[in-house]
């Protein structure tokens, strides 16, 4: 097993974006043994507690079918992300076998969080994607053996079909049904999830196209919108069923301008209305300067990006801490950093 690696880097800026702290939770030169840390997880458990989780790629920064050696492994912070624990290793099997995006649900109703993970072994079966999860009972202080998911959410067919869950994190609904996202890149994107709690798991039968690594959230009639990465357009598309993923309507985001890369949505309620929050990179042709979206009315139209970094970006994670902050937890500098950086919903939404 990896040992558990003392990491510590903060930093303090002056610039413009309100909150002028950052925290570098992953960063591979405090450990000569790990080539990067890359695909960020955040979500907060019931009690408050921010539990942050990250692929550590060890021989290189490949991803999973590029690498032998890639473990998840995680940090905490039980004061709304001032200060965090030491990195813990979650997943990590022997060399030659990987885990690698992790992303999360919370299921309110009974206190679990799921963390989702893709699987290969590389040894013996080459490209071969297995949909895998661990849960916690206890606000990630332990996790449970690993659980196969595969054969229930995907389908005949897809045995040798390049597939993965997208990183980041899934929802709970109003109703309590747990929903995420899953990737096939022959088959388009389609919604995963639970109507007992993680007991069992479906897939729904159509995808949403176009899209690559999406995110879901429910608006306040039920319907679910999806948001979705779209390589070589230059912005995002979103999409949205009526009917539990039956059907979808598609929609062109052309002001939503986009590389090709993953992002993050969150719903907000504040003062009572809820408000849709959204994460992406701002550029067309380059993971450069990632930004920060509101809606007020479920996505239909957005209000101008306010920019969190300006540098060199990639993947985000999003979460609502205990005390309101929003927390956003990004890849930075060419895969080098992985930042979190708390913002007030004051800044977001404000005209400055």
């Amino acid at each position: 097993m990896k040992k558990i690696i003392l990491l510590i880097s903060i930093v303090f800026i002056s610039c413009e974006t309100q909150k002028s702290d950052i925290i570098d939770l992953f960063n591979a030169e405090n450990d000569p043994d790990v080539s990067c840390y890359r695909i960020p997880s955040i979500i907060t458990a019931v009690n408050g507690d921010l539990i942050a989780m990250i692929d550590e790629r060890v021989p290189s920064c490949g991803d999973l079918k590029w690498s032998r050696d890639i473990n998840i492994v995680m940090r905490k912070s039980f004061d709304n992300g001032k200060t965090w624990t030491d990195i813990e290793t979650v997943v990590d099997y022997p060399l030659g076998q990987s885990a690698s995006d992790p992303s999360m649900i919370l299921d309110e109703k009974t206190n679990t969080i799921f963390m989702f993970y893709n699987y290969m072994d590389l040894d013996n079966e080459k490209d071969i994607y297995y949909l895998r999860y661990k849960k916690s009972l206890d606000n990630g202080k332990s996790w449970s053996e690993s659980i196969d998911i595969t054969d229930q959410i995907s389908k005949n067919g897809w045995e040798k079909d390049f597939k993965f869950i997208t990183s980041g994190r899934g929802i709970q609904t109003q109703d309590g049904t747990l929903l995420h996202c899953l990737v096939n890149l022959q088959k388009g994107t389609h919604v995963f999830g639970s109507n007992d709690n993680g007991n069992s798991w479906f897939i729904t039968e159509t995808p949403t196209s176009p899209g690559d690594e999406s995110k879901i959230i429910e608006l306040n009639d039920g319907r679910w919108m999806v948001n979705s990465r779209v390589n070589n357009l230059g912005y995002r598309y979103s999409h949205i069923s009526n009917d539990n993923g039956k059907s979808w309507i598609s929609k062109k985001e052309e002001n939503i301008i986009d590389p090709g890369c993953n992002g993050s949505i969150l719903k907000y309620n504040y003062n009572e209305k809820n408000l849709l929050l959204l994460t992406n990179i701002n550029n067309q042709n380059e993971r450069k300067e990632i930004v920060i979206r509101y809606s007020e009315d479920e996505g239909v139209n957005w209000s101008s990006p306010k920019v969190i970094y300006d540098g060199e970006a990639a993947y985000s994670s999003m979460t609502q801490l205990s005390n309101g902050d929003v927390g956003i937890f990004y890849e930075a500098d060419n895969y080098t950093s992985n930042i979190f950086k708390l913002l007030s919903i004051d800044w977001i939404i404000s005209s400055e």
